[in-house]
Parts: structure tokens; sequence; C-alpha cells
């Protein structure tokens, strides 16, 4: 909306800077830190009083956590979208279609993330909504954007998929490629699910995969530089930019809250929405794989879940000790700040190694 502020830049010339994505992006940070910083307290003293006993906490996990996180509310990531939200309209460019792709995306796995921990509290059960029924919707919605983001890129790019770290490397699928591009913004969603485990464990990686994603898009969206660093250039992407920048600054402002010890969880309603917001941008961005590279982190978290089960099921026998990944070292002696700090670590290299794909071509 402050975009427009720069049609004024004639009568008034510093009111240009509206123009430049970097100014907004930096925008955007500052504003959602310090909505979720306001909204903070209030946010979690109303859902304190309406959740009563908080999340229920799985009786088959570590037994540490039913004492020590028991009565802690979630749906904390409505606090991260409502920052997000605000600074996205502030902020971005209204007229820019993929802004809008990847908030509908993020609100419509928010929602269901939303009706899996309504009945999980108002149930106090950790069985929430239909495993199932809450799968097709995510493909559902995941299928609509991919399709959207089909229409709105360049001719010729659109159902095409690049490889990180070769520059004319192309794969055309056709129009099996909305399925593929709906299965990252999926899997990008659930993954980030599981990840949501400990306190702070999620919501660091997925800021580190944020501010990647947000330089990836800039660069992405512009001509010069995406011919320099010899990737695809997608004319309109830098615009997700700022709405990364807003991740950022959302997510910085519910650390604050929920660093260790919590005093409230994202939730479903946060780690679904920010996982999904994640995969729509690699996949208007053209970054797809690179997703598994930078969000190295969530995709061990899945797999350790799917090797769990497969494992148990041939064999009656357990792989890891207890899965997800981050209740295997935990199993194993690690402290849930070591295992914290650690994977924040993890999340940051595996950062770096997805922004070399950049340039090594």
């Amino acid at each position: 909306m402050l975009i427009f502020l720069a049609d004024l830049s004639a009568y008034f010339s510093p009111l240009n800077v509206f123009r430049y994505i970097t100014f907004r992006t930096a925008g955007a940070v500052a504003t959602a830190l310090l909505f979720v910083f306001w909204l903070g307290p209030a946010a979690i003293s109303s859902l304190r009083i309406r959740q009563g006993k908080g999340q229920p906490i799985r009786a088959d996990g570590p037994q540490s956590h039913l004492l020590t996180k028991r009565g802690t509310p979630t749906m904390g990531g409505l606090m991260i979208l409502a920052g997000l939200l605000v600074a996205t309209v502030l902020w971005a460019d209204p007229r820019n279609l993929y802004v809008w792709v990847v908030v509908l995306v993020m609100l419509g796995y928010g929602a269901i993330g939303f009706y899996d921990d309504f009945l999980k509290v108002s149930r106090q059960s950790h069985a929430g909504f239909s495993g199932r029924k809450r799968l097709a919707l995510e493909i559902l919605i995941g299928l609509v954007a991919c399709t959207a983001i089909a229409f709105i890129a360049t001719p010729g790019l659109s159902n095409k998929l690049s490889l990180p770290f070769f520059k004319d490397v192309l794969f055309d699928f056709g129009w099996f490629y909305i399925a593929f591009g709906a299965l990252v913004i999926v899997g990008s969603g659930n993954a980030v699910n599981l990840t949501d485990g400990l306190d702070g464990l999620a919501i660091v990686p997925v800021m580190i995969a944020g501010a990647t994603f947000g330089f990836v898009a800039y660069l992405a969206g512009n001509a010069i530089f995406a011919n320099y660093l010899q990737i695809r250039f997608v004319p309109g992407t830098g615009e997700l930019a700022v709405l990364c920048g807003g991740l950022l600054g959302a997510g910085l402002g519910f650390l604050w809250f929920n660093a260790p010890p919590a005093q409230v969880f994202m939730g479903d309603t946060g780690s679904l929405a920010l996982g999904g917001l994640l995969g729509t941008v690699a996949v208007a961005t053209k970054h797809e794989l690179v997703l598994a590279i930078v969000g190295g982190l969530f995709v061990a978290e899945a797999l350790s879940v799917i090797l769990q089960v497969g494992y148990f099921k041939m064999t009656g026998k357990r792989f890891f000790r207890m899965a997800p990944l981050h209740h295997h070292f935990e199993q194993l002696g690690w402290t849930e700040p070591q295992v914290v700090i650690r994977f924040w670590i993890i999340a940051a290299l595996l950062a770096l190694v997805g922004l070399s794909t950049l340039k090594l071509r």
C-alpha cells in the first residue's frame, strides 16, 4: 500500500524510496516485529484463558515434556500470521499477483492448522483433524496455487524445473509440473509442522529459510542480477522479498515469547502456514530443489518419521529411539537447549550451502 506514495515523488522526491524493494523489505521486517511485540502479551493471555489446560502433550513423547510443557497455550502462529499480514499489506505491492498467491496459501494452510489445533485443545487429545481430510485440503490448495503460478509466470518457464548448480538444464514437466509444485508446497508445510516439537526449534530455521528465499526472490526477480548469476529470471518474484521480510520480523517477535521456556507454542496454525509459504515462494522463484537444501533440517525431520513408521511396519522394531529426529537426540541424552541450538547451527549451514548454488553453476 505504501508503494503508492512513490507516485507523489514528483512533488516530494524523498518518497521515491518507496519504489525500492530493499527499503520496503526492511520496513516489513520492522513493522512485523513491532506488531508482534505489541500483540504478543494480550494474545497469549487470551489464548491461555480460552484454552485452559493448553496444548495436550503426547503421552508417548519424552516424559519430561509432560512436566515442563503442560498448560502452555498453543495457536501462537496467529501472532506470526497477523504480523506478517500487516507488514505485507503495508509494504508489498498489491498489484503483484505472486504476493497474493503466497498469502492465500499461507492463510489456507493456517486455517487447516487452526482447525487442527482447535480440535486438539477442545478435546484435550493429541488426535486432531482427520489426516486424510487434512492432506486432501492441503493438496487442493497446493494445486490451485501452482495452477495460478503457471498462468502468472513467464511463458515457456512456468512448467519447467531448473536444477541447482546447472545453468542451462531445464526439465519440461508440462502440466505434471502443477502436481510436482503442489507436492513441494504440501511437503514443505508438513515438514515444518513435524519440526515444531521443542521451544524455538522450528521458528529460527523458518526465519533462516525465509531470509534466504527472500534474497533468492530478490535476485530472481531482477534481470541484471539473474543474468549475472545465470539463474532463471522470473519477473515479479522480487516482490516476494518483502513478504519474506515480514516473515523474518514476525518470527523474531514470536521468538521473544517462544524462547525456552515457551510462553506459547505456534501450533499447527503457524508451522503449517509458514511451511506452505516457504514452499510456494520456492515454486514461484523456480528454486524448488534449493528449498530441499536450505530446508534440509525440515527434510530430515520428515524423513525420520517416514523411516520410523516404515521400518516399524516391516520389522516391528524402531529405527530411531523416537521420532521426529529431535526427540531421538533427546533420548540420547541431549538437553533441549542443546538440540535446539545445534539444529539452528545446522539450519544456518544448510542455508549457506543453498545460497552457494546461486553462484556455483
